[in-house]
């Protein structure tokens, strides 16, 4: 996929701060690192997006990756509504989306794998361990879920990542992680886990977790 694509799928929301939103989120999340990220997704199957939003990260992949069927949910019943309509302008039939809550959600099919895109630095850090349970409990044996976030050192990258995030969300709740925290942690509700960094020119301190089943 090229920028061009990109420029499609964030042409087709409607409303001009969620536009000008995507696009900050693409220039964090570039394309390299979704194309590196997408490398560890299974090449057909079912898929499921925690914490979707406006559906932005799962329509780049429903496009690329013709042959997966994204769910993409989350607890916000606008952004659910806006990700729906753009999958259906943007012509993406392998791309869902529904309101759900993530540690209460059952999924009702045989999902091939997950994945949340810097979600668990803006949750409450007492809602991981269930949330990661629960993907854990959804995922069949050797299936991956893949956690892409961000970690706490060194300590002006963390400083700069909290100041971009609360420029797009000024109400933001950030809770960051220890890069061994949280691999105790994917490791006690039962993953074999493997993490390593991606390096950005900005100073971001992007950290990939791949947690297998």
């Amino acid at each position: 996929m090229s920028n061009k694509d990109i420029a499609e799928i964030i042409s087709v929301y409607d409303s001009k701060i969620v536009k000008a939103y995507c696009w900050g989120r693409f220039k964090i999340m570039h394309q390299q690192f979704l194309d590196e990220i997408g490398q560890y997704l299974p090449e057909s199957g079912q898929i499921l997006d925690m914490g979707c939003g406006f559906g932005l990260f799962s329509l780049y992949y429903a496009k690329k990756f013709p042959g997966l069927s994204i769910i993409g949910i989350d607890i916000d019943k606008a952004r659910i509504q806006m990700a729906q309509k753009a999958a259906t302008l943007l012509s993406l039939p392998n791309v869902r989306y529904e309101v759900a809550d993530a540690i209460t959600y059952e999924c009702g099919t045989t999902l091939n794998g997950a994945y949340m895109l810097d979600i668990v630095h803006h949750i409450s850090p007492e809602t991981v361990r269930p949330l990661v349970r629960k993907i854990h409990a959804l995922l069949p044996p050797g299936s991956r879920l893949i956690i892409k976030d961000v970690k706490t050192e060194p300590v002006y990258k963390r400083w700069f990542t909290f100041l971009l995030d609360k420029l797009l969300d000024p109400q933001a709740h950030l809770n960051y992680w220890k890069e061994q925290d949280m691999t105790d942690l994917l490791i006690a509700v039962g993953f074999e886990v493997f993490r390593h960094a991606m390096v950005d020119i900005l100073p971001y301190p992007h950290i990939l977790y791949i947690c297998q089943k």
